[in-house]
């Protein structure tokens, strides 16, 4: 399959061939049959307005205008202007009328960029509006007109803990999150990474007319091990800073940023398993911080890992690290994990949900010892459903 999945009007691009690109590019697709409300959410620098352009351009309106609005940054009275216009004299500087985003995009789409960062008044505001679809101008003493738009939202936020904080309508949520689409971080689709560094240096080399760069072997290894807080938009900006400096020759790994040389410094760590395996284990800096609050300061799970997981400070790799040194310790019984993790019984199923949920679920037999009346060829106990180790 190709790679690049591109628009006929050399329109935006998801590239890509991980299993989770395809996820993402189905989710797009099922999107872009309807005209329901779409929440997309994703960290930083991922591509959310790509995948509303995508949802956009695949769907009924897409003949019509895709307008996009960034939430954040602009106090309520300006957002609400650029939102839904105002009349001449509403307020300073208001020298003429002027017709607003949500009135410029009718028959369209409507994207409104960093949601999670509009104020209560303002969300009340929108809560109306989708509602109602009026659009009502600042200064304006009646409705203007009713429009026809389809709403794409997006957020890096964690929005049900903004919720439960009282940061952010539940009502608004759950109005917008019709259709979910995750966007996942760039470290969770390592395969992709060597496909989109290609693409974009070839991309900026022939903006700048510069001989495209050869990427030795260590290089794409940095590039691999690197964990890409900044996600795409991150590494294009790598890859131009590295495409305006070269031309042509060898990226090498000494060009690179010092944050992308340090994690050469992160040597595997050799690991015995008790079969007498040696295994090479890379650290886990964030995941080591979590165990550690857990461990030694006595924090329960729900507050160590969940909150951080949930906000994006914790990988699924650093989920599964964790649960994996717990069942080392209790030879694979989570009864005795939830323990190990200062959580109460009553919380044990949901402590499984939420594993199986975010498959960071892991099968508890490879960390149990076999019993000895087991390797002595006993029957297997029916409540466990071991299998006899063969003699």
């Amino acid at each position: 399959m190709n790679p690049f999945a591109q628009t006929a009007d050399d329109g935006p691009l998801l590239i890509g061939s991980s299993a989770a690109i395809a996820r993402l590019r189905s989710d797009i697709d099922t999107a872009a049959r309807s005209d329901a409300k779409v929440l997309i959410v994703g960290e930083t620098g991922v591509g959310k307005e790509i995948v509303a352009r995508l949802v956009h351009i695949g769907g009924r309106r897409r003949r019509h205008p895709f307008v996009a609005i960034n939430c954040a940054g602009l106090p309520d009275s300006l957002l609400e202007s650029e939102l839904f216009g105002h009349v001449r004299g509403s307020f300073t500087g208001a020298y003429r009328d002027k017709p607003g985003l949500a009135a410029l995009s009718d028959k369209g789409t409507l994207f409104l960029d960093e949601l999670g960062e509009m104020s209560p008044r303002m969300q009340a505001v929108l809560l109306r509006f989708l509602e109602t679809g009026e659009i009502h101008r600042l200064g304006a003493d009646r409705i203007e007109k009713r429009v026809d738009v389809r709403i794409l939202a997006a957020t890096n936020r964690n929005l049900l803990g903004r919720i439960a904080s009282g940061d952010f309508r539940e009502d608004l949520y759950y109005r917008l999150n019709v259709i979910h689409v995750e966007i996942p971080p760039l470290r969770e689709r390592q395969s992709d990474i060597p496909l989109l560094f290609n693409h974009y240096l070839q991309h900026y080399c022939r903006t700048h007319s510069i001989d495209v760069p050869t990427l030795p072997q260590l290089t794409q290894e940095l590039l691999l091990a690197y964990r890409w807080p900044g996600n795409v938009r991150e590494l294009k900006n790598i890859a131009e800073r590295i495409a305006v400096r070269q031309d042509g020759g060898v990226v090498r790994p000494d060009m690179l940023p010092a944050e992308m040389r340090d994690t050469a410094n992160q040597k595997p760590i050799p690991t015995t398993a008790a079969d007498g395996t040696v295994t090479a284990v890379v650290p886990r800096p964030a995941a080591d911080a979590a165990w550690n609050e857990i461990v030694i300061g006595g924090k329960n799970f729900w507050a160590a890992v969940h909150a951080p997981f949930m906000d994006r400070e914790l990988t699924k790799s650093d989920v599964r690290e964790i649960i994996r040194r717990g069942l080392r310790e209790t030879e694979g019984s989570y009864r005795q994990l939830i323990e190990n993790f200062h959580l109460p019984a009553a919380d044990y199923k949901r402590f499984l949900a939420f594993l199986y949920q975010h498959d960071c679920h892991l099968a508890f037999h490879t960390f149990r010892e076999p019993r000895k009346d087991e390797r002595q060829g006993a029957p297997v106990d029916p409540i466990n459903l071991r299998v006899p180790a063969a003699s």
